[in-house]
């Protein structure tokens, strides 16, 4: 039985996880609930890739720039020109989704290994830009400012308002996916040919998808940018598109809440296994391998088939 469209299960799950999203931070350090914070943004990040790569059938490996412009604008705001920082967040997501647009237009036509060549290419060219353009972005040095308002200066109340949001923006993706248009989505992936022959315009139905996978990804750079106060050129650069991509594998793609499983595995194992080893990377290299041997589907699209099973 399902209620929204959600099995009973998966309903008592989400409530759970939101639950222990809202309890743990009143019961654990500032560091920890730094790291809770950091978990829920890059949730959005990875959200926002699984619109694209689990539900379009497009993987995309430029939306860590994206978010990156987010939050390079959201800190240059408030920073250099000393505005609000709810406008440099207004303004940060606006030019994410302006840079997804151009981006659309540019790559909606190609799929599969040419998508995600130019797709890197165009992250790529807005790491060069910010790494470049010393004069606007600081350069190497970046840019740092009080980007976080006064009444949300501490831990728990910054964390309270992150969480809030993503829960509405969680919400509003969960509504996308789950409109006819995300149905739209679901066939263009599996045939594009037929839902093409079937009179669908594929091509305006990627570039809607692009477009919103990019805001979202804007919103979630709005809210980095709070978070830490700082942006550089690693912030726009190849490694933030592949982790928030990794995330989405993780936990699951074409799941999307397997997004929240997927950040807090990747972002806890890299806290966690570093304290103990340098060469923590490594360890999360093999970690990838073995949920990619044992969960080709992700951690919650592995949960999702094991229980399938077990009802069959």
């Amino acid at each position: 039985m399902t209620i929204a469209g959600i099995p009973r299960l998966g309903l008592a799950a989400i409530l759970f996880g939101a639950l222990a999203f809202a309890i743990v931070p009143l019961l654990v350090p500032s560091y920890q609930v730094s790291i809770l914070t950091e978990v829920l943004i890059y949730a959005v990040l990875a959200m926002s890739v699984d619109i694209l790569a689990g539900y379009a059938g497009r993987t995309p490996l430029c939306l860590g720039a994206i978010f990156g412009v987010s939050t390079y604008v959201t800190v240059y705001w408030t920073s250099t020109m000393a505005g609000s920082p709810y406008m440099g967040m207004v303004l940060g997501v606006g030019a994410a989704t302006l840079v997804a647009m151009v981006f659309a237009v540019l790559a909606i036509r190609t799929t599969g290994v040419y998508f995600i060549l130019l797709t890197l290419a165009l992250g790529m060219i807005i790491w060069g830009i910010c790494l470049r353009w010393t004069s606007v972005t600081g350069g190497e040095n970046g840019l740092r400012g009080s980007v976080r308002p006064a009444e949300l200066a501490a831990h728990l109340p910054f964390y309270y308002m992150v969480f809030a949001a993503v829960a509405v923006i969680t919400f509003a993706m969960w509504r996308f996916v789950r409109s006819p248009f995300g149905l739209t989505l679901r066939g263009i992936r599996d045939s594009e040919s037929r839902m093409r022959s079937l009179g669908y315009n594929v091509s305006l139905h990627m570039f809607i998808a692009f477009t919103v996978s990019g805001l979202f990804a804007g919103v979630a750079g709005a809210l980095y940018a709070m978070f830490n106060d700082f942006v550089s050129p690693s912030t726009v650069a190849l490694t933030q598109s592949v982790e928030g991509l990794l995330m989405a594998i993780t936990g699951g793609a074409g799941t999307l809440f397997g997004a929240f499983i997927g950040a807090f595995a990747i972002i806890g194992l890299e806290n966690a296994v570093s304290l103990y080893t340098e060469r923590w990377q490594s360890v999360l290299g093999l970690t990838f391998i073995l949920i990619m041997i044992f969960a080709p589907e992700g951690i919650l699209g592995g949960i999702k088939t094991l229980l399938a099973r077990k009802r069959g």
